[in-house]
């Protein structure tokens, strides 16, 4: 048995005299008195907090026996950093390995967040096996060597990384209810708005009695983009132009923008102005973005539809969150049916039926709607903010 690492100095320790892997294999998953599974996919990367779990029901093939406190570690994929703390009793993958601390060398609850750290991760990686699903093999892991400090160190360090962990985690999980609030505010504000008007029946259902249920096209100009050819991509004059990877809910990513050659003609009719609404499509239908100018003559491809105001009275703002309301109450489903990659032509988006209050409203609906986002962004600043101090810590905890 190895001194206690209790002394005054650093000390190496091979990873079995710090660990013990449990090999308690589990058969038969439907048969076992246990009620959670937890797989791989239940792993969060960088977080020894375990959210989701599945059914033994749910599996089948051997499995292993894990205890509340224990740690399961991916040894598979292990560039995928998945590492949980087991809040109850349960079975997990077999392509986990199943770790409790010798706390006679290591604290357990300074185990997982050393675990966590670049510097195990690395080694991890290095010495796992195959190549497209590395793995780790316990006894090339427990042969290992990893300098640790002294058990009172380990307990200040264990100490402050619990802490900023679980204000991360409460972190996240603010935030999860307020994408969750969203949701039904959203409902809230496109069903009955912000007056408490009497509702009106209408094709698309209960509105408040002063909005609008007209047609897209008698609104918005829907037009699609400039498909791609030969001539296009081969031509001279080439011009910036959105794609459809470029268009997030709500937001435009324009790290990778692509070039094609327009003539006059078609840079003038596929040109982009600021407060246009770009749309997908296909795939992700009715993915929207508004467009601020942010690249000067820039274009838009096909797959795209640019949706643009006929008047003043509406507020493109407005027009954008109704579209992510359309997604998640499945109106596009329905307008596109049910196919591997649906697809939403201009014809029928112009045809479909949209709620249009009247524009101080419009503008009262967006303006609500971001504040709202504005708070769940200043929220995601903190826990970024958070996991840089929690990283920061685990660096710390494995420098001597």
């Amino acid at each position: 048995m190895p001194e206690a690492a209790s002394a005054h100095a650093w000390r190496a320790f091979r990873f079995d005299q710090m660990a013990t892997i449990v090999n308690d294999r589990v058969d038969h998953p439907s048969e076992e008195d246990v009620d959670y599974y937890v797989g791989l996919e239940h792993l969060d990367s960088n977080s020894l907090t375990i959210r989701r779990w599945g059914s033994p029901t749910d599996v089948e093939a051997t499995k292993l026996r894990f205890r509340s406190g224990d740690i399961i570690f991916g040894r598979r994929r292990v560039y995928q950093r998945k590492l949980g703390i087991a809040p109850f009793d349960g079975i997990c993958s077999a392509h986990a390995m199943v770790l409790r601390a010798k706390p006679e060398v290591v604290l357990p609850e300074f185990l997982p967040f050393f675990m966590q750290s670049d510097l195990f991760m690395e080694r991890a990686k290095e010495i796992s096996v195959g190549s497209l699903s590395p793995t780790i093999n316990w006894r090339t892991l427990a042969k290992e060597e990893f300098f640790l400090p002294p058990r009172d160190e380990q307990r200040r360090y264990a100490l402050a990384c619990d802490a900023a962990s679980h204000a991360l985690d409460s972190m996240i999980r603010a935030k999860d209810a307020g994408f969750r609030a969203r949701k039904a505010f959203m409902v809230t504000l496109f069903q009955r708005g912000t007056r408490a008007e009497v509702q009106k029946g209408t094709p698309i259902g209960q509105v408040p009695q002063s909005w609008d249920v007209v047609p897209l096209g008698e609104r918005y100009q829907v037009q699609l983009g400039k498909m791609m050819s030969d001539a296009a991509r081969n031509g001279a004059g080439h011009v910036p132009y959105i794609r459809n990877a470029n268009v997030q809910w709500n937001r435009l990513d324009l790290e990778d923008v692509a070039t094609m050659s327009l003539s006059e003609r078609e840079r003038e009719k596929f040109a982009l102005r600021t407060s246009d609404i770009l749309a997908c499509e296909g795939r992700h239908v009715g993915k929207a973005a508004l467009w601020r100018d942010e690249i000067a003559g820039a274009c838009y491809q096909k797959a795209l539809h640019r949706l643009r105001r006929l008047s003043d009275r509406d507020v493109p703002e407005y027009l954008l969150h109704c579209l992510q309301y359309y997604s998640w109450t499945g109106r596009f489903v329905a307008e596109t049916g049910e196919t591997t990659i649906p697809h939403l032509p201009a014809e029928r988006f112009r045809a479909m039926l949209f709620p249009f209050p009247p524009c101080i409203e419009q503008q009262e609906i967006a303006s609500a709607i971001e504040d709202y986002d504005h708070g769940l962004s200043a929220l995601s600043g903190r826990i970024e903010q958070t996991r840089r101090i929690l990283s920061e810590l685990i660096r710390l905890l494995t420098t001597q």
